[in-house]
């Protein structure tokens, strides 16, 4: 179930438009919404649409600009709600094949631990408040639209791109000609310390006798984490020091130079800033090398699926529309004028 979480283009493409209203059963909706369209069991309410105009609009906006964006916004209310049906076609698709089950609370907070881990958000009220800012939803609602993606998702993976032969060959080939795109990149651990040089000489002047001092201490053998915990002026200092994995690139090029001039449990000497005068630690280190083939084989094999599966999933979806019970209480060329 892992490769569930890999975004699949043309799914997104397809369907996310029915990302965010939600769903809502006849029985429960409140009746003095209008309703536009019933689905199946499901009705698509002028709130809803409107909502998912709205975001897609918003998303828009951020790509596009002139003529390009008066163009997609002329579709693009047609397509949201095209988007809207079929999210809910791929749903009940969903609940017949039985992958709805597999898509439970435990996988669910398995999903957003990932997603915070690659964000660098420490807490759930951290990555709810990036929600809140960015999509305008809190938590639970994002996880409701989560779990209907990776079901529109599994519904695709199992009843299109399953059915897209790839021979091993062409993978290996591929494998070999791009081996430059399935690299791990250069990375390492480290602790800091860090001492604030303040704002006059005299604070200045303190810091370096505390660096002195440390280094001092380091050489009768205290370890760098107690020395740390005992004089870094920064927040780290709680955690030793340890910043965690970092990817070359992402730091100050001294201190990434420092670091990784370093063995195992080094430390540098001091690297001074405007603000401060620091010293850092080796945990590990990993230099950059290519992932074997059985670790990239999956997202190989969903690559050059891609470009056969385009006209695949636009017959699904067709044959999901045909099949489907879609009734428009509203005609639809008056739902996509208002």
């Amino acid at each position: 179930m892992k490769n569930a979480r890999i975004l699949l283009a043309p799914v997104l493409a397809i369907v996310s438009a029915a990302a965010f209203p939600g769903s809502a059963a006849i029985a429960t909706t409140d009746v003095r919404e209008e309703i536009l369209v019933i689905v199946n069991g499901h009705i698509i309410t002028r709130k809803q649409f409107q909502q998912a105009v709205e975001q897609e609009h918003a998303s828009l906006y951020r790509q596009f600009s002139g003529k390009e964006l008066d163009e997609k916004l002329k579709e693009g209310r047609e397509k949201t709600l095209q988007g809207l049906i079929d999210s809910f076609l791929v749903e009940d698709k969903a609940a017949d094949l039985g992958l709805a089950q597999r898509i439970g609370d435990e996988y669910l907070k398995s999903y957003v631990e990932d997603i915070k881990k690659q964000n660098n958000f420490a807490t759930d009220a951290d990555f709810e408040k990036a929600l809140r800012s960015s999509m305008g939803i809190g938590l639970q609602e994002y996880l409701k639209h989560a779990k209907q993606q990776i079901l529109q998702q599994e519904v695709l993976r199992a009843e299109v791109y399953a059915k897209i032969a790839i021979e091993d060959q062409e993978l290996r080939s591929y494998y070999m000609d791009h081996k430059d795109e399935y690299k791990k990149a250069t990375r390492f651990r480290i602790r800091e310390l860090v001492l604030a040089k303040g704002g006059t000489p005299a604070e200045g002047e303190a810091a370096k006798a505390t660096l002195a001092k440390v280094q001092a201490e380091l050489k009768d053998g205290k370890s760098f984490e107690d020395l740390v915990k005992q004089y870094s002026s920064s927040a780290s200092k709680d955690t030793g020091g340890d910043l965690g994995w970092m990817e070359k690139g992402l730091m100050r090029a001294s201190i990434e130079q420092a670091a990784l001039s370093l063995k195992a449990g080094g430390v540098s000497d001091a690297i001074e800033t405007d603000k401060d005068i620091i010293l850092v630690q080796l945990i590990q280190s990993e230099n950059e090398e290519a992932r074997p083939f059985a670790e990239v084989k999956a997202q190989i094999m969903e690559k050059l699926q891609e470009p056969k599966a385009q006209n695949a999933i636009q017959q699904y979806l067709n044959n999901l529309r045909t099949r489907g019970n879609v009734r428009f209480r509203v005609p639809k060329d008056l739902i996509l004028k208002s």
